[in-house]
């Protein structure tokens, strides 16, 4: 296979990582032809690597480590042991930055807004002082049922400049999911909307967020934010004007170690509740410097623009757009309304130079024919982005005909458990089409056998076998870390199973086929098979189920196995499909219900999504898992009828 663009011959002048390379030289004596040798060495010398990475981005540290790695041990490697610091300092940019645009934000509940750093940084200060009076400190938890709008970042900016905790759901999560969530972080305050518009339809979630407010047992304070036409209060709550009611000015920055919690992501809830994990000040200082420049290419003046919501990952990676000094569009509503050029043309309008676009978007702009660079003026935009699922070769190729051959397709494979990427391409790296060009800096990224042992050129585990700074420090309420163990290095002791299959090509490319567990993922809204049965089998008429999603084709099945007496008609049905969009979310309604007349486990009980899902792909099941594993060596029969007759 060919590439289908290699580096520009210009790279070393024009980018970030051009740059980067050029400092290695003149103040390190380093010198690398080309990537695959700087990568080798972001690898194999951990303390030199990030050691750069501080001093080329010049974190600001109140207190200086005293060395870069203290452990190197997985899991519980020790970085940048004695720095203090704090993330929101540097997000908030520098005194020269003051008039520049730091965000530019677009909904289809409100006109658009734009702020300026000093105006970001002036709001910030007076919500970091309302949450103050609001009693918090250090290690407290503020939770939002918030959308991707100005408030939001103004909020988590000022968590974290108080070394308090941050978390996050997006409104189009039920109160079941996101009670969930919040109640085991026990948060001291809750900020939330009461409604949105998504396109041309207005949603309420006063129910929901009244729901979630009275299920915290925890919270001392509800801080409603008016959004749009949703502007009435929550009874007993305070509302956002009280929290900004104070001196204005610059923000103060709690100095925390670096291993401070920032804020705390959940997991899709696979296999139980979600698992709360906690990312600290200095690992997402670091990584996401080292991302966002190396590989993003974002530099003072730039414009990201990524359509995301508050409870993907991806929020906090564009946030961080703003460690960079480059500016951020945050989007809130339908982002295919009212049509699929919409974003094109935001991005047209916004000058944006890196563009966020997921596999089921460029796709669908490659089916109805889109011709974006002919109708617009994208001159500005360097780069597309794209995460969350693998993209067809004809999306790369529709990218380069469509877009231009100048602008990069970056292509990448990461997720929550780092909050970024772990493989991804870059300025220095070719483009294959299908594939994702190469591990990223600093990722020690192989596939392995199940034995444990490297391979390449065929699927194996992705694993991470050195340390990164962004791993998490841990999940919260797992005190002696054993449930953070057994998520990532039970499989492979001292060595990180990140759960996707992939497959290394000798020449650096790879290429992510799936999960290998089972995760929902559908418009950037992740949730997890035990969110869903939770629902499901509230119903008295159904006894077990099981949902797979098809990426390829964006199909989600659910299979239901009836209690006795019951049958699965169209009454049923559309009750099923409603519970499931009223409590998770209306990207989570399968296209299609189908009984079955048992849901496979295994002898311990577990379900079998996996096997499942391989088999509706193709496979035979005796290929995907031994009958002696299966409490009802019938259970798959249904399955591979199903796949036949669909």
């Amino acid at each position: 296979m060919k590439p289908l663009t290699v580096p520009a011959p210009d790279v070393r002048e024009t980018t970030v990582v051009g740059r980067y390379l050029t400092w290695l030289e003149e103040t390190r004596g380093l010198r690398f032809a080309e990537y695959r040798d700087l990568w080798r060495w972001s690898v194999a010398d951990l303390p030199g690597f990030w050691s750069s990475i501080w001093d080329f981005f010049d974190v600001r540290a109140h207190t200086p480590p005293r060395e870069v790695l203290g452990s190197r041990a997985m899991p519980g490697a020790e970085w940048f042991p004695g720095a203090t610091l704090n993330y929101a300092e540097h997000a908030l940019g520098r005194p020269e930055d003051a008039g520049n645009v730091a965000v530019i934000a677009h909904s289809q509940t409100r006109p658009p807004i734009a702020l300026t750093f000093g105006e970001l940084r002036e709001q910030v200060a007076r919500a970091r002082e309302g949450l103050r009076r609001l009693g918090v400190g250090p290690g407290d938890r503020v939770v939002a049922y918030l959308p991707n709008i100005p408030e939001t970042l103004i909020a988590f900016l000022a968590t974290a400049s108080l070394g308090a905790i941050w978390a996050s759901c997006a409104p189009e999560f039920g109160a079941r999911g996101v009670l969930d969530r919040f109640g085991q972080l026990e948060p001291k305050v809750l900020l939330c909307v009461t409604g949105y518009a998504y396109g041309d339809r207005v949603i309420d979630r006063s129910g929901e967020a009244a729901e979630i407010s009275a299920g915290l047992p925890s919270l001392e304070h509800t801080v409603h934010v008016p959004y749009g036409t949703h502007a009435t209060a929550l009874e007993g709550a305070s509302g956002w004007a009280d929290l900004l009611d104070g001196p204005g000015g610059e923000p103060s920055f709690e100095a925390v170690p670096s291993d401070h919690p920032l804020f705390v992501l959940f997991s899709s809830g696979t296999t139980g509740r979600p698992k709360a994990i906690v990312h600290g000040h200095g690992g997402i200082l670091l990584e996401h410097l080292k991302n966002h420049g190396l590989s993003w290419d974002l530099r003072p003046g730039d414009r990201m623009l990524w359509f995301t919501s508050t409870a993907w990952m991806m929020w906090n990676a564009l946030v961080s757009g703003l460690l960079l000094r480059a500016s951020i569009v945050m989007i809130d509503g339908n982002p295919a309304h009212p049509d699929l050029g919409w974003q094109w043309r935001l991005a047209a309008e916004t000058g944006a130079t890196l563009m966020g676009a997921s596999l089921g978007f460029l796709m669908a702009c490659r089916d109805q024919d889109l011709r974006p660079a002919d109708d617009l003026d994208l001159s500005r935009l360097r780069q597309i982005g794209s995460a969350g699922s693998p993209l067809p070769a004809e999306g790369f190729r529709w990218v380069h005909e469509r877009i231009g051959p100048d602008v990069l397709l970056n292509l990448g494979s990461g997720g929550t458990d780092v909050c970024s990427g772990l493989l991804q391409g870059g300025p220095l790296q070719p483009v294959w089409p299908g594939a994702i060009s190469g591990p990223a800096l600093g990722v020690a990224a192989a596939a392995y056998a199940p034995a444990g042992t490297p391979v390449v050129g065929r699927l194996g585990e992705l694993v991470i076998t050195e340390p990164m700074p962004s791993m998490p420090v841990g999940f919260w309420g797992d005190a002696d870390g054993r449930r953070y163990r057994a998520a990532y290095f039970e499989d492979f002791p001292g060595v990180w199973r990140h759960g996707d299959w992939v497959r290394f090509d000798p020449d650096g490319h790879c290429a992510v086929t799936g999960r290998s567990d089972a995760t929902l993922n559908r418009g950037g809204v992740r949730l997890g098979t035990a969110d869903f049965y939770g629902v499901v089998e509230e119903f008295t008429e159904i006894g077990d189920s099981l949902v797979v999603h098809l990426e390829d084709g964006d199909e989600l099945l659910l299979f239901v196995a009836l209690r006795p007496g019951h049958i699965l008609d169209d009454a049923l049905r559309r009750k099923l499909t409603g519970a499931l969009r009223a409590a998770l979310s209306p990207r989570h309604v399968p296209d299609t219900v189908a009984a079955v007349p048992s849901i496979p486990r295994n002898r311990t009980g577990k379900k079998l999504e996996v096997p499942v899902k391989q088999i509706l792909l193709g496979a035979r099941p005796e290929d995907v898992i031994g009958s002696d594993v299966l409490a009802d060596p019938a259970s798959l029969d249904a399955f591979t009828t199903f796949r036949r007759t669909a």
